[in-house]
């Protein structure tokens, strides 16, 4: 909340303000300040409502890419606004150690160095990689704070933090106590490249052209009563066939009905196989017999399961084929690949090959395609888990923004496999079990038994109660090996919205004050990766039987999941690295400031859950798009240095508010349309329509306040006297007093609700306006109280006409060719009584700003005035505006623009009506280009008509 400014505030100038804006000075300037001065370090004991976010961990071997920046500039307006209502707000930041990426990155430069990890052992190994964290790893968080994020950098996690692995220990062994992980051999996505396995999300499937391999497999025991001596398989990786246990047709092919139960011989192998009728077969498929290989194929798997095939590994963690291979071994897989469709060839089994283009599982971190492989791996039962997320999504938790994406959440959670949580890494959160390997003459085998704690000490102790004796006796000393695995980096991600927070302790300050978070904003894209595993592992920690421990009212880990389109390119194109399209934020930082670049990203949102376009000409490395928020600051800018120059020397809180009885119908506008865009801009922050309150904020504030109110202000600000010399009259020193009070007012208030968008911009123009303190920040401010007794809709609804009549009288100017300085009479034409009134109390008005010599409003039935002189005419909805400029401009001349109007628009009309007429144009072109030339048309039609009245009104 605002703290009271502990000294008299000065009085304040234009010297306030430079003459020009600084984005790169004034954003490092108040991002050292803020993060000095602990602005956004919350006390968990400090009044106001909770309210809390904690920031998608970004992986620390990251760069700010413009994913980054929207999902930061989304976030950051969010928790700046509700720290503008007053609310205790922890924004918590920090990062993922990314085990993978990691682990890549170090053995590559070890490999560069003529060595290997295994050579230089894994003490040696991690103490490089902490290395390497403390000197790379802090890029991603130092371009983070250049966007000026709101968070509490003295909070900033890290999941490889001592805190957090104690948290991540204590999470795996209450699992596996609750039975919820085990260890077990069993099909996985294994990358090659990395030496692990990898889970089904992080598998990326991309079309591949390929080849189907189709095989003749030889019946075992000769011909079948038909004349059937063979089956034809076919396949997209021959060498997995080595590993074939049977061949599968579907129980209602009549065509195989006689073989099923049959063999055949396996060709290169010589290995008998049966035939099985199984329901997974598409008979339509090929020729309706699949090769089955159990232990290189997770359908094949269920299948070899149902049918008790055996399983037959061939190849090897590293790509390579395995002893089982045969004559094959030691060959690459791909190298396997061409060996084997050779020797197929050679020995008279090949059938055929056919082009095939196909989805191939690739690693996302390993860039290979991945191989099912046997592994004995550690798993987490993920149903027991999703059940509770289901129920209680069931209840209206987590609430999704928008809604649709509760379905991809929610089918996610049904029908949902065993996760595997064990990853043979070295960087990342080491499994907690330890190996009783005393048992197994000293290694670690499938079958070495283990115990499950927090730490060796813990270890030796269980161990020993449980196989101490027995080893003992046996006349072994009990030896104990940790697991060498790491866990999953999903797995301390999903534990992120709490463990941060000090879980599992269970009297932590932060954890009771803002757990559940209220809001998480993210991607759709990881819904799946760790949306619902937060949710899952909150369930298995956070409640008990259904009711959320500590009191609270909810276990689920965040009351809203907001989630966010993507930022595609200029051409609406997903960004990529293999597309090479992506746009680098930080030289459109350099170039226009970070606040111009958030202010554009969220203003493209058209709605919640909506991807975004960013303009941008790679050639020269602009974007209009950022650009127009740059013009947007820069025009800010210079209303408020306008403004200093009017004040007086005084501030927003020295002048007051002004008295409503002083107030002029202008006036009263501005301070309705203001009252009623705060009611708006806070409806749409708090409801996550952010996209829809940067374009209402800049609607408002560029027209309605730069181009209108500051225009309608400045004749009061800098009243003339009547007669030179004479001083002002008491009434006009009122009057501009009011001017300035309203001035004062609608920037002040401005500035808080641009605040959440433009933190930088908003705070040094604040601190211009009001002169605050060092140690005072907007940033910390309360949101200005709604007016309801300022807004007046009528008014508004009025004085938007009177705008209106402004614009058009200009218009008409512009077209009989006055000077800017010349004046001319204006007369408006109304037969409603209401809009009378207001365009007489703005007389005035319209006096200053149109150089009107008089202005007169009359009724339809004094229109004879139109034929009293040469006038030019306009409509705007009810309103007649008539400008009569006989004497004042050469006649001939603007009739001879007109008529060259005319024809210009008249060889228009003839050129478009020509195209639609034409059948081969109105029948075959593009939709959208026949309603841009019938659009086009409208227009020229309407301008030529609008042309021929005005001649016509010259006489």
């Amino acid at each position: 909340m605002a703290e009271a400014a502990a000294a008299p505030i000065p009085a304040v100038s234009e010297a306030s303000l430079p003459k020009t804006y600084d984005p790169a000075g004034t954003e490092a300037r108040w991002q050292a300040a803020w993060e000095a001065a602990g602005a956004f370090h919350p006390d968990p004991s400090a009044p106001g409502e909770p309210f809390s976010v904690v920031i998608p961990p970004p992986n620390v071997t990251g760069s700010l890419h413009m994913g980054h920046g929207f999902e930061t500039a989304l976030i950051d307006t969010v928790v700046r606004f509700q720290r503008l209502q007053g609310k205790n707000v922890l924004c918590l930041p920090g990062t993922d150690h990314a085990s993978i990426a990691v682990q890549s990155i170090l053995e590559k430069q070890i490999k560069a160095e003529g060595g290997s990890k295994d050579d230089l052992g894994r003490d040696a190994f991690l103490e490089r990689a902490w290395a390497w964290k403390a000197e790379s790893g802090g890029t991603i968080v130092g371009q983070l704070r250049r966007l000026g994020y709101s968070v509490d950098w003295r909070r900033e996690r890290f999941t490889l933090d001592p805190g957090l692995n104690k948290a991540v220990v204590e999470a795996f062994v209450r699992l596996h106590e609750q039975g919820l992980i085990f260890r077990g051999e069993y099909l996985v996505n294994w990358c090659p490249a990395s030496g692990s396995a990898v889970s089904d999300l992080e598998v990326e499937m991309k079309e591949t052209d390929g080849h189907l391999w189709h095989f003749r497999y030889p019946l075992s025991d000769g011909t079948a009563a038909d004349g059937t001596d063979h089956l034809v398989v076919a396949t997209t990786r021959p060498e997995t066939l080595l590993g074939d246990t049977g061949v599968a047709v579907h129980p209602g092919d009549p065509r195989y009905a006689a073989l099923v139960g049959r063999t055949i011989t396996l060709p290169l192998v010589g290995r008998q196989i049966p035939i099985v009728a199984d329901e997974h077969v598409d008979p339509a498929f090929g020729t309706g017999c699949v090769k089955v290989t159990p232990a290189h194929d997770p359908n094949d798997f269920a299948i070899g399961a149902r049918h008790g095939l055996p399983l037959i590994t061939v190849m090897a963690k590293d790509g390579s084929m395995n002893a089982a291979a045969g004559r094959f071994a030691g060959l690459d897989r791909f190298e396997a690949r061409a060996a084997v469709v050779a020797a197929m060839e050679a020995e008279g089994f090949l059938v055929k090959v056919e082009p095939h283009r196909h989805s191939v599982p690739f690693s996302d971190r390993g860039k290979v395609p991945v191989e099912p492989l046997l592994s004995t791996q550690w798993f987490a039962r993920a149903e027991p888990l999703a059940a509770r997320c289901r129920a209680a999504l069931d209840q209206g938790e987590p609430r999704f923004v928008p809604q649709r994406w509760e379905k991809v959440y929610r089918d996610w959670l049904t029908d949902i496999r065993d996760w595997c949580i064990s990853r043979q890494l070295w960087w990342g959160h080491r499994i907690p079990a330890w190996f009783v390997v005393s048992e197994t003459g000293g290694v670690i085998t499938d079958a070495t038994p283990y115990v499950v704690v927090r730490d060796a000490e813990e270890a030796q102790a269980k161990a020993e109660a449980q196989f101490g004796a027995a080893s003992r006796a046996a006349g072994r000393a009990l030896q104990l090996e940790q697991d060498p695995d790491v866990l999953d980096t999903w797995f301390s991600s999903g534990l992120w919205p709490f463990s941060t927070l000090g879980w599992p302790d269970p009297n932590a300050a932060d954890l009771a004050t803002w757990y559940p978070t209220s809001v998480l904003v993210t991607g759709f894209d990881i819904i799946f990766f760790w949306v619902a595993r937060m949710t899952m592992l909150a369930g298995a920690f956070l409640q008990d039987d259904g009711v959320p421990v500590g009191g609270r009212t909810s276990w689920i880990p965040f009351r809203d999941v907001m989630i966010h389109g993507l930022v595609r390119d200029e051409n609406n194109r997903k960004m990529s690295k293999s597309a090479g399209n992506g746009i680098d934020p930080l030289p459109l930082i350099e170039r226009y400031g970070a606040d111009a670049l958030r202010f554009a990203l969220v203003r493209e949102v058209a709605g919640a859950g909506q991807d975004i376009r960013l303009d941008y000409d790679r050639a020269s490395g602009d974007s209009a798009t950022v650009e127009g928020a740059r013009n947007f600051a820069n025009k800010l800018w210079n209303a408020t240095r306008f403004a200093l120059m009017n004040l007086g020397g005084e501030t927003p809180a020295t002048l007051g508010d002004p008295d409503p009885a002083d107030l002029t119908l202008a006036d009263r506008w501005i301070l309705s349309r203001l009252a009623r865009v705060n009611g708006e801009t806070a409806e749409r922050y708090g409801s996550y329509a952010l996209g829809e309150a940067a374009k209402g904020l800049y609607e408002f504030a560029w027209n309605e306040v730069c181009d209108w109110t500051i225009e309608l202000l400045k004749r009061r600000l800098n009243p003339r006297p009547a007669v030179e010399g004479v001083p002002f009259s008491a009434e006009a020193l009122a009057d501009q007093r009011v001017a300035r009070q309203v001035l004062a007012k609608v920037l002040n208030e401005l500035l808080v609700l641009l605040h959440p968008l433009m933190p930088h911009l908003s705070e040094e123009l604040w601190h211009g306006l009001t002169g605050a303190p060092e140690g005072t920040f907007l940033a910390l401010q309360a949101w200005p109280a709604l007016n309801k007794a300022a807004l007046d809709a009528a008014l508004e609804a009025q004085f938007a006409e009177l705008i209106e009549a402004i614009r058009v009288v200009r218009n008409l100017r512009a077209v009989a060719g006055l000077k800017p300085a010349q004046a001319a009479p204006v007369v408006f034409l109304t037969g409603r009584p209401e809009l009378a009134t207001v365009l007489r109390a703005g007389s005035g008005d319209i006096t200053a700003l149109t150089r009107a010599a008089s202005v007169q409003v009359l009724d339809p039935a004094a229109a004879a005035q139109r034929a009293s002189a040469r006038t030019l005419a306009a409509v705007s909805g009810e309103l007649q505006v008539l400008l009569p400029i006989e004497g004042l401009v050469d006649l001939d001349a603007l009739r001879g623009r007109l008529e060259k109007d005319i024809a210009k628009a008249e060889k228009e009309i003839k050129g478009l009506a020509g195209r639609l007429a034409n059948p081969n144009f109105a029948g075959k072109a593009p939709p959208e280009v026949v309603a841009e030339c019938q659009a086009n048309l409208a227009d020229a039609e309407a301008q030529a008509a609008l042309a021929r009245g005005r001649l016509e009104g010259l006489g």
